[in-house]
């Protein structure tokens, strides 16, 4: 699946975006490029369990 988080500009953020993701599933393989804004996540939980946890670390997403 992917998401794209347009305000995820830098490591910092991919980093933060990461353990939001990782906080709903502990396993998710996150590959993400701040250059493109693009987020691609393996997981078995679906796509919109990661939009909340996103949300509350600040980061704003839609599903791609």
């Amino acid at each position: 699946m992917q998401f794209h988080i347009e305000n995820m500009t830098c490591g910092g953020c991919v980093r933060g975006v990461a353990r939001a993701i990782q906080t709903v599933d502990p396993t998710a393989t996150v590959d993400a490029d701040p250059a493109s804004r693009r987020v691609t996540v393996q997981s078995s939980q679906p796509s919109t369990a990661f939009l909340p946890a996103l949300e509350a670390a600040g980061f704003s997403a839609t599903i791609q």
